[in-house]
């Protein structure tokens, strides 16, 4: 089944939109009263408490995705989107030793994850800044040419990152046939089209439409459609399940009926959607 054919009346707006970037879904409302907490990263764990039921975010300087260890998995809700991690304790649990592994070439991360009861008169915690030492940053190569050949090698050699399987899922549903690119290494894998309750809520009927293997990684693209007469932005923290990345195509929905009511999120992952559901 040729996925492309879900999306007809958004046609126009998704062709308009592959011209520009993917609209970045994690919204995150900077107010003067949550200043960051700024950590160094010296290769000492950061220790990352949270309180149950509270979110917090950690802000890396690139993209990262978290590895949980299986323990963990149930009583922690994960989120990597643009190098920030939403983390949601669902019940107390002590501090475990957790690897984020950046999407350049920093270096690997740990993380010492804890989290206990909130009380009445505890505050929310603030968001935590990790930072790099200036001798931590990738150097330069000066050479232009060596540069070129470096870039080269390092394209065949690395596993596509997160922006680049968004963007080819998104041309394989949207693109004209003679513009889609042929991208080694990614295969198309089966779907059960079969509607899943993908977002908190049940305003919004979630339906995966096709994804594609690429490596360790997974890409899913899940075709979202506003069910109510009430206009929808969508939430990223509102999506069930354990993603390392995820995007939508558009953010914000029409009342049901609209030509804009239906929009598409890609999302990445480190096993099929039934496992990562």
């Amino acid at each position: 089944m040729n996925p492309r054919v879900f999306f007809p009346p958004l046609r126009w707006i998704a062709l308009l939109g592959l011209c520009f970037p993917l609209l970045s879904f994690a919204q995150v409302d900077d107010t003067a009263s949550n200043v960051p907490e700024r950590v160094v990263w010296n290769k000492a764990p950061i220790a990352i408490p949270l309180v149950v039921g509270e979110e917090r975010l950690v802000h890396f300087p690139d993209s990262v995705s978290i590895g949980l260890p299986q323990s963990l998995t149930p009583l922690l809700r994960s989120q990597s989107i643009n190098g920030t991690l939403y983390l949601l304790a669902r019940q107390p649990f002590e501090p475990t030793r957790v690897m984020v592994r950046s999407e350049t070439d920093s270096p690997i991360y740990v993380l010492d994850i804890s989290a206990a009861p909130g009380g009445a008169d505890s505050g929310s915690l603030p968001d935590v800044q990790v930072l790099l030492q200036a001798s931590q940053k990738p150097p330069q190569d000066l050479s232009e040419d060596a540069g070129a050949d470096q870039s080269t090698s390092d394209k065949q050699s690395q596993p596509l990152g997160y922006a680049a399987l968004t963007r080819y899922a998104a041309q394989q549903l949207y693109a004209p046939t003679r513009l889609i690119p042929q991208q080694p290494g990614v295969v198309a894998i089966p779907v059960n089209p079969e509607p899943v309750d993908l977002v908190v809520g049940g305003k919004i009927e979630a339906v995966p439409v096709a994804a594609w293997k690429a490596g360790l990684r997974y890409v899913i693209a899940v075709k979202l459609i506003n069910r109510t007469q009430s206009p929808v932005v969508l939430d990223p923290r509102e999506l069930r399940g354990s993603w390392l990345a995820a995007t939508f195509q558009h953010n914000r929905l029409l009342p049901a009926g609209s030509e804009a009511d239906t929009t598409a999120v890609y999302l990445v992952s480190d096993r099929r959607f039934d496992a990562a559901f």
